[in-house]
């Protein structure tokens, strides 16, 4: 496994992320975007998960970012105000390094500090075996498929649901803000 530096994610890391996404949405399944994102739009994505007081980590290795992740609202009703989204984004040249395992990692302990009680992983494409088996590695468990949800690359792709317990879980009530 791979030594990466993990941190906090600064406005100055967003070029870097934006150009790792831009090659997910144009390579890959992980996303059903089919445009990517410009600057300006992850700069106004990156500004909203900041002011909402979510964790947001990237991976540098040799001092360049190499992998970001984040957690973000799961839904906007307030009854899920205690359970996040998680999304995990790495270079292609590191994939099967364990920089996403690390990331996710540090990702659950930032949104438990923070009193989430619930993760959800969205995979995109069951066939996505890297992610399924690292979001397995750190607690997750199937919850199901949604069978060809999207319809990317010439091909439907469905998604797979995974869950995961942060801190207490539903075992007690969370304090309320």
């Amino acid at each position: 496994m791979s030594a990466a530096e993990i941190r906090p994610a600064t406005a100055a890391d967003l070029r870097f992320i934006t150009g790792i996404y831009d090659q997910a949405v144009r390579q890959g399944t992980a996303t059903f975007e089919i445009v990517p994102p410009d600057l300006a739009e992850m700069t106004r994505r990156f500004d909203a998960l900041m002011d909402g007081g979510f964790p947001y980590l990237v991976a540098t290795l040799d001092g360049r970012v190499a992998g970001y992740a984040y957690a973000g609202a799961y839904r906007l009703r307030p009854a899920y105000r205690f359970t996040v989204e998680n999304s995990i984004y790495l270079e292609p040249s590191i994939h099967r390094q364990g920089i996403g395992l690390q990331l996710l990692q540090r990702l659950i302990a930032a949104t438990e500090a923070r009193g989430y009680r619930q993760m959800i992983a969205v995979i995109g494409d069951s066939a996505n075996a890297g992610s399924i088996g690292v979001h397995t590695k750190c607690g997750f468990q199937m919850i199901g498929t949604h069978p060809d949800v999207g319809f990317k690359f010439g091909r439907w792709l469905d998604i797979v649901m995974m869950q995961r317990a942060l801190g207490e879980g539903a075992i007690t009530v969370p304090a309320q803000p």
